[in-house]
């Protein structure tokens, strides 16, 4: 059997994989890239980049229909044009998919391939029938929509199905509360859609602190969208074109019809068909790749990169996990993932954004903290702006003043969350923020005013 030799083989062309690979290239190593389906992973085809385009769409519905308080008063009837609304998606991803080809077909020492990889030794993978080794290998294979027990016999939706309806779903039923299911949630219900979430937990966003939670239940209820908490979903099942779930809640119909039913209820990693149990590369009980702080895998010439390594599901997190694996492999200054504060939005309007801890957590830890907050009811440019819903929240540790966390829900906030990142990372005191003059009129004009007098956690 004919086997080629490379120095590097990157398998999953997500947000790690690519300039991996035109960094191993640059330092003169010969690297295949293979992906089994489109260029680019998760982000570029069912994740950022389309939900983001459709959420943009989403805001202009809203903000058309919802504008007279302002003095704007449109009349006849506002028209939402599902099929152009996915055309213009569709372009925005194949024009990223044209560029990454461009990128590793163009480069030189970079190889791509397309087809499905397994593992047949510890070096050495076979793809479609064809056989590769290397003496380094570089794991970005990302992951997909976890279907439960008792929705895999029925019509149901994922993140990526749904993004290929032509036709606005009369009823909506999501089965899951996390930042997937809201963020379609909130886009389908300003889409015309009539929606339904069901979470079976006793809140929204079951990580974040009640009161942020609760906020984000009022807003959407404000847009009329169902909310059904403590509902665990038992199963469903076809009733014609029509969906059924059955649901046992402590209020409410023990069970809902609608036309469309999406599965939001996590995601799981494209680990499984790698082989990598018969290599001996260890993984957990959810087939997360575990990592070191290097992102090595138990076998040292393997890495794990994305979200195939549990230690982010994010893109950020995975462009920085090809940081840290190029650090120790070119870079005098070497990354490591401790380094990291773990930093995340979900795209609802208005946003939520979160770095570090938070109250729940403090808590739970025992740590001795101060909190700052602020309503974005208080706040004179969220007024102005007419978008009051939300508050911020950051958090600090009392002996040190530094800053431990901050959770911001309200207009802006996936992108003012930064200032506090910034001041994470630069490992210096609250007071630095506090004391700083920032631009009126803002919304994070308020931040060093909340920072004037924070108060003991309870």
């Amino acid at each position: 059997m004919d086997i080629k030799k490379f120095d590097a083989i990157i398998i999953g062309t997500g947000q790690a994989g690519p300039p991996l690979a035109a960094s191993l290239a640059k330092n003169g190593l010969s690297t295949l890239i293979i992906e089994k389906a489109h260029l680019g992973g998760t982000c570029v085809n069912v994740g950022c980049t389309p939900t983001k385009a459709y959420v943009a769409s989403a805001r202009r519905a809203f903000i058309a229909k919802n504008s007279s308080n302002l003095g704007i008063e449109i009349e006849g009837k506002v028209e939402v044009n599902l099929k152009t609304i996915k055309a213009r998606k569709d372009k925005i991803i194949q024009d990223s998919r044209d560029g990454l080809n461009k990128m590793l077909t163009e480069t030189e020492g970079i190889t791509l391939l397309k087809g499905t990889a397994k593992f047949k030794d510890a070096n050495t993978v076979e793809v479609d029938g064809k056989t590769f080794t290397a003496d380094k290998f570089y794991i970005n294979v990302g992951g997909r929509a976890r279907i439960p027990e008792g929705f895999k016999e029925v019509n149901c939706l994922t993140n990526t199905s749904i993004l290929e309806l032509e036709e606005i779903p009369e009823h909506l039923i999501i089965v899951g509360g996390g930042y997937i299911g809201l963020e379609f949630g909130q886009m389908f219900r300003r889409f015309g859609s009539k929606v339904t979430i069901l979470e079976s937990g006793d809140q929204l966003l079951k990580r974040e602190d009640n009161d942020i939670a609760e906020g984000i239940a009022e807003i959407f209820k404000n847009e009329d969208i169902d909310i059904r908490l403590n509902a665990e979903c038992i199963s469903a099942k076809n009733v014609g074109d029509q969906i059924e779930v059955n649901i046992n809640c402590t209020e409410g119909s023990p069970s809902i019809i609608g036309s469309h039913l999406l599965i939001a209820t996590g995601r799981i990693p494209n680990t499984d068909s790698l082989n990598l149990e018969k290599i001996g590369v260890k993984m957990d009980k959810r087939g997360y790749i575990k990592v070191n702080n290097e992102l090595q895998s138990n076998l040292p010439h393997i890495w794990a990169l994305g979200d195939c390594n549990g230690q982010g599901a994010f893109t950020h997190t995975a462009y920085n996990d090809f940081q840290i694996v190029n650090s120790h492999l070119f870079q005098e200054n070497k990354r490591m993932l401790s380094d990291r504060f773990m930093c995340y939005a979900a795209f609802i309007d208005p946003p939520i954004a979160r770095v570090g801890l938070n109250e729940k957590e403090i808590k739970e830890k025992g740590l001795k903290a101060k909190v700052a907050t602020r309503a974005m009811s208080k706040i004179a440019r969220a007024k102005e702006m007419g978008e009051t819903q939300g508050k911020l929240k950051i958090f600090i540790e009392e002996k040190t003043e530094k800053i431990l966390g901050a959770t911001f829900l309200g207009t802006g906030a996936d992108e003012y969350i930064h200032s506090i990142i910034d001041l994470m990372y630069a490992d210096a005191p609250y007071t630095v923020i506090r004391d700083a003059v920032h631009i009126h009129p803002t919304v994070s004009e308020l931040i060093p005013t909340m920072l004037e007098n924070p108060k003991p956690i309870n």
